[in-house]
């Protein structure tokens, strides 16, 4: 693995622990946030770096210790991992999710229209992110047969939300309604990483998700971030969209979760 695809790989994993507790601890790195135990990536163990049976027996004890309250266990895999814990995992009935990682070097391609983007900020702005987030989580939740999709978005906007700052969010409106978001950050090490791609199905078409994906990338690099990572589902359709306009894949991000208690952890 080259240096610039491990920094891509750290910026992600920053983002995820933006508005979380971190802390190391028995050859792994928590992350946690207890208000929100439902969300699996604010609740995981990532650059593990147990590797022999004793120890990541020790690290599994003490992930049962932090993580007695959470509904779900969750694992983050890098490609120093140390096999041994990933194949322990699969051992234990984890169920493997991948994420597609994707950079961008150099510039943007394609035409951007003019539309109308404003940065999340008061109150009034955050419940409107809020209310375009609900509405979006909702509608693919309950698509996927989730019990309680409400309970989870909120969680989901929370989490969110204790991610800024230093993440900034974004509202394309349409005549002057929030109708797309996306976030921005300028990242570590000069690798920024845009985030959370979202447009209400009825103004998709029009170019408002390219014109937040300029606007994003032009955000994180006037604040000294030179490529910039997007992350997404590699068995989802806008891995194409980010391809066309210049990101290229770069590497599969691996975790592996299992639930734990009555509720359901949540990926995302």
């Amino acid at each position: 693995m080259n240096d610039l695809i491990r920094r891509a790989l750290d910026v992600n994993q920053a983002y995820l622990s933006l508005g979380n507790e971190q802390f190391d601890a028995h050859g792994g790195s928590f992350v946690r946030n207890r208000e929100v135990p439902e969300i699996r990536d604010s609740n995981h163990v990532t650059r593990i770096t147990a590797s022999s049976p004793a120890e990541i027996d020790r690290l599994l004890v003490r992930v049962e210790r932090e993580f007695a309250d959470i509904p779900h266990r969750a694992y983050h895999i890098y490609s120093d991992t140390p096999p041994a814990i990933e194949a322990r995992l699969a051992l234990e009935g984890y169920e493997r999710n991948d994420a597609l990682v994707m950079l961008l070097e150099g510039d943007l391609a394609g035409e951007v229209k003019d539309h109308d983007i404003r940065l999340v900020g008061g109150e009034d702005s955050w419940q409107a992110y809020r209310t375009l987030h609900m509405a979006g989580w909702i509608a693919y939740r309950e698509a996927a047969g989730e019990a309680d999709p409400g309970a989870a978005g909120e969680a989901m906007f929370r989490s969110r939300r204790a991610k800024s700052p230093p993440m900034r969010y974004w509202l394309a409106h349409v005549d002057g309604g929030p109708t797309a978001y996306l976030a921005s950050w300028e990242g570590l090490d000069g690798v920024g990483q845009v985030e959370d791609l979202y447009t209400q199905p009825e103004f998709r078409h029009r170019g408002l998700a390219t014109a937040l994906i300029h606007h994003c990338v032009a955000d994180c690099r006037s604040r000294g971030a030179g490529p910039v990572v997007i992350v997404c589902d590699p068995d989802g359709t806008p891995k194409q969209m980010y391809a066309a306009m210049g990101f290229r894949p770069v590497a599969i991000k691996r975790s592996y979760w299992k639930k734990f208690g009555p509720q359901r952890g949540i990926l995302s």
